[in-house]
């Protein structure tokens, strides 16, 4: 694996299971206001027992889940930073978070996910927002699952200004809805800082900084946030 800092990765969904979610798929979607969620399930369903598959199945393509879904608001992911030896080994840990209510905001926080291994910083990269983890048992398997939305970068290089990458939310090919994907936990290869980019006007006097994401259009990703980020990334052109 050529990324840095991902000698050795590892990713453990939360063991605390918050039962004030319904169990069943279709139940589950309507709590938590994504009707996108079950059709993205069991496509992931089907894409993983189909890797070699060309095509994005359908709903009449996709297997049919009767098993229980248990919901986590975090997950946490060890990773080797060779830069700084602190940790055993140099060893670090990272929780991300997916929650409705998170010191009384919801919190769903932003990841890279790897597309390609053998790809450096975001050229095998691409960001996502966690919108839900969650786990289940499907044919005597136990998985770990995060429901997303991706961001996808807006050139293929970094602006020339800042030297980051500038990312906005995808949308469908009508442009009218967000795309939406499950993925397993372990394509997350940690979380990701986004700063908004600004246009002229002024920013509203009662915005709230939770809201940023649903309310700028583009973010770069935050290549300065620690030497860690700095290094996971420096290698891109």
């Amino acid at each position: 694996m050529s990324l840095p800092f991902l000698f050795l990765p590892s990713y453990l969904i939360s063991s605390t299971i918050e039962y004030e979610y319904p169990n069943e798929l279709y139940s589950l979607s309507h709590h938590i206001g994504q009707p996108k969620f079950p059709l993205a399930f069991r496509q992931f369903l089907f894409e993983t027992h189909h890797p070699d598959s060309q095509f994005t199945p359908d709903e009449h393509d996709c297997p049919q889940f009767e098993g229980r879904i248990h919901v986590h608001h975090s997950a946490v992911a060890t990773f080797v930073a060779p830069s700084d030896l602190c940790g055993a080994g140099g060893l670090h840990r990272e929780r991300i978070w997916s929650s409705p209510c998170f010191f009384g905001h919801p919190r769903r926080d932003t990841v890279f996910v790897v597309l390609d291994e053998d790809k450096r910083g975001m050229e095998g990269m691409v960001v996502a927002r966690v919108l839900l983890f969650f786990s289940f048992k499907y044919r005597r398997r136990d998985s770990s699952c995060a429901f997303v939305n991706w961001f996808v970068t807006t050139d293929e290089k970094p602006d020339e200004d800042t030297g980051m990458w500038t990312v906005q939310l995808e949308h469908d090919e009508l442009g009218e809805r967000p795309t939406f994907q499950v993925i397993d936990i372990n394509s997350i290869a940690r979380g990701v800082h986004l700063l908004p980019v600004y246009g002229s006007s002024r920013v509203p006097e009662d915005f709230i900084h939770h809201d940023a994401l649903d309310r700028f259009q583009s973010f770069f990703v935050n290549k300065f946030v620690d030497h860690h980020t700095f290094e996971f990334l420096g290698d891109s052109p």
